[in-house]
């Protein structure tokens, strides 16, 4: 028995815009019934915003509250707004939702992101972009698909990857090459460090990237436990410009978190010559 909250219970219940909307200026449809899930968006678009939204899905009782969700949230927003919306924030407006059910929120993710390619006209281009060889033949899930999971939601396991995108979810005989598109989204030799040759690829804007992940996975997460966070503030080559914020500001163990956590996680996951300095403002 899932574990839902009361909110998706309500949206599972009681669904806001449900239906077909005869005169939609854009239309989305992702998932496969075939598959289990499926989900069918309608857009109204007015000045550059979504005056109306519909859905059609079928599903489990998450899908249908995900649906019901995203419409809530992307109502009165202009496009652009819109596309700022992430899977994440479907399952954090619903209270959250069971980790083996996240693969809801990402199908009222994608739905909106083709619906509102749909609307500029630009579909042949996003499907082109989103076009890859089938990893998981159970559930049709591309290797493109699954960079893109692990890549927005920073999954680390073949599992996170399932939960997230039903990927591996069948006969399990994917496994190992999906656990080759997770080390190589993140950049992970098989000794868990960073591989050299992926470094060297890597451009400033993606070492920036790769390090701000880090922080958002392995390092804040500790520190907000203790009342304490981090803000990158710049990358000089090999040196990361760090502030410290909460109660890490002026602590005098602060020295031994940047040395001892911070810069111990970069160089594991980023690269090892890595060394981090704090910026005091």
């Amino acid at each position: 028995m899932w574990n839902y909250s009361e909110k998706v219970r309500e949206h599972f219940l009681n669904p806001r815009n449900v239906g077909v909307m005869e005169d939609a200026d854009a239309i989305g449809e992702v998932g496969n019934i075939q598959c289990g899930d499926s989900l069918k968006l309608y857009l109204k678009v007015r000045d550059g915003r979504i005056a109306d939204v519909t859905f059609q899905t079928y599903g489990c009782a998450s899908a249908i509250a995900s649906s019901s969700a995203l419409t809530e949230l992307v109502k009165g927003k202009t496009l652009e707004e819109a596309l700022k919306i992430t899977n994440e924030d479907i399952a954090e407006y619903l209270g959250g939702l069971p980790e083996e059910k996240m693969h809801c929120s990402v199908m009222g993710w994608e739905a909106l992101e083709k619906a509102i390619a749909h609307y500029r006209g630009e579909v042949d281009a996003l499907e082109k972009e989103q076009e890859g060889e089938i990893v998981c033949k159970c559930f049709g899930v591309t290797d493109k698909t699954i960079e893109r999971v692990v890549r927005d939601n920073h999954l680390t396991t073949v599992e996170q990857v399932t939960n997230y995108s039903k990927a591996g979810g069948g006969c399990k005989k994917c496994h190992a090459e999906i656990q080759k598109i997770i080390d190589r989204v993140r950049g992970v030799a098989p000794t868990g460090k960073a591989a050299p040759e992926a470094r060297a690829r890597m451009t400033n804007i993606q070492l920036i990237r790769l390090i701000q992940d880090t922080i958002e996975r392995e390092i804040r997460p500790a520190l907000q436990a203790d009342g304490g966070d981090i803000e990158l503030v710049d990358v000089l080559g090999s040196r990361v410009l760090v502030a410290l914020r909460g109660t890490c500001t002026g602590c005098p163990s602060a020295g031994l978190t940047l040395k001892g956590m911070v810069e111990s996680k970069l160089r594991e996951f980023v690269d090892e010559t890595i060394s981090v300095e704090e910026v005091r403002e």
